[in-house]
């Protein structure tokens, strides 16, 4: 009896039974082409875990006449990396599949770089992590970059019925039936990981207390539990649902917030929701409503003391309210524009007007006390320059008019700076 799990067993053979991912291996996808024209260059597959990294790698290996090794960036040597060069240097090209490429330290990159140059070394380097930010620039010069998508629910079936069905390295001699919600169950609660419901689906038909298997919905459940979430708090995954997150409630979207909402809560990360929240309050929300701000953090400090699952009420609470309240990021872009002037240099001397009082020997340097103090006049507001010289007709804050509440200070604004000129 083998002990190589079910997903290892079913990885395919060649490009033509890899499942999904047909805008890389479909009829005019590019991998199919390099194979076609058994010319093949060195290329990083990234994307989230279980979803074809590994398997496309030896599809292209099963279609070539070129030797296939695999290696792990983190746990492999160089001397390991040396042997496959010498393979490489005999038998004239090998396909070298480095897993954790983003984790490649110096003096491996260092010794690979040669090889990938004169054609040896076929490399297809696996990451879950963008590679424009966690892959050296050496390697990805060398290679070219493909993101590889979860597989849908229909893809997820197809593996699933494939492996049921195979005598040769699937399941079929255990005659297995399962109900059609257990089906679904694998398909949909993997989220996109293939090879989670490939596992789950051989644990509950080896674990199966009836013979031959029957797969009731209860027994995927037991075998998969939760599924596997799509959200790594250190991944690429991650920081996408974020800011899908964020650009859902900045774009009024109460339902696609919510949803995004529900993920993070999957994900147990409430130090992130509570962020990014907060964030939104102001930047997107801000002078539109500016009090959303402090409900906002109301309801953070609500759900940190509640924590999960009552935390998940005032933070959908929250959500909804930033969804649907005006929206107005005048104060992100206000303070930006200041500080955009600030790093060119434009900056100038202060007034003196302003400087009086607070400057050692103001007046011994004969600065006229030109300083106007607003609450000496009744409407407590009186003209004067406040910029410096070279700024003084400069306007950061551009107000937007998706509420009453800024168009009010719009027009305060306005009234103001008539009177400054």
């Amino acid at each position: 009896m083998t002990t190589e799990p079910l997903a290892s067993r079913m990885r395919p053979r060649n490009i033509d039974e890899v499942i999904a991912q047909q805008h890389l291996v479909g009829d005019s996808g590019i991998i199919r082409r390099m194979v076609q024209a058994q010319r093949l260059s060195s290329m990083i597959f990234y994307g989230p875990p279980g979803i074809g990294k590994t398997s496309i790698a030896q599809a292209i290996a099963g279609s070539t006449a070129f030797k296939f090794r695999q290696l792990n960036a983190v746990t492999n040597t160089k001397k390991d990396m040396q042997l496959i060069v010498e393979e490489a240097k005999m038998s004239g090209q090998v396909i070298l599949l480095l897993d954790e490429i983003h984790r490649l330290d110096k003096a491996k990159q260092d010794f690979l770089l040669p090889h990938l140059e004169n054609g040896k070394i076929v490399l297809i380097g696996a990451t879950t992590s963008n590679p424009y930010h966690a892959i050296n620039p050496a390697i990805r010069s060398r290679a070219q970059i493909f993101e590889l998508y979860p597989l849908g629910p229909d893809d997820i079936k197809q593996a699933l019925k494939k492996a049921l069905e195979d005598d040769e390295r699937g399941l079929k001699s255990y005659d297995a039936t399962i109900d059609d919600d257990a089906f679904e169950y694998f398909a949909t609660q993997s989220q996109g990981d293939v090879r989670s419901a490939l596992n789950a689906l051989e644990l509950a038909v080896l674990s199966a207390n009836t013979k031959p298997a029957h797969i009731t919905l209860q027994d995927a459940e037991d075998c998969l539990q939760r599924g596997a979430f799509l959200s790594d708090k250190d991944g690429d995954m991650h920081y996408d649902v974020m800011s899908a997150f964020q650009k859902s409630i900045r774009g009024s979207d109460v339902d696609a917030a919510l949803h995004y909402l529900a993920r993070l809560i999957q994900a147990g990360d409430l130090p992130t929701i509570a962020r990014r929240l907060l964030v939104i309050s102001y930047e997107d929300i801000g002078l539109a409503s500016p009090s959303a701000g402090q409900r906002t953090l109301a309801a953070i400090e609500a759900a940190e003391r509640l924590g999960f699952p009552e935390a998940r009420i005032p933070l959908s609470q929250a959500v909804i309210e930033l969804c649907l309240s005006p929206k107005s990021n005048s104060a992100i872009t206000s303070i930006d524009g200041a500080l955009s002037d600030i790093r060119k240099g434009h900056v100038g001397q202060i007034p003196d007007h302003l400087r009086d009082g607070h400057y050692s020997g103001a007046k011994e340097l004969g600065r006229a006390i030109g300083y106007k103090y607003p609450h000496s006049y009744d409407s407590g507001f009186v003209a004067q320059q406040y910029l410096p010289n070279k700024l003084k007709n400069k306007q950061y804050y551009q107000p937007k008019e998706t509420s009453k509440t800024e168009q009010q200070m719009k027009q305060i604004y306005e009234n103001i700076k008539k009177q400054q000129k």
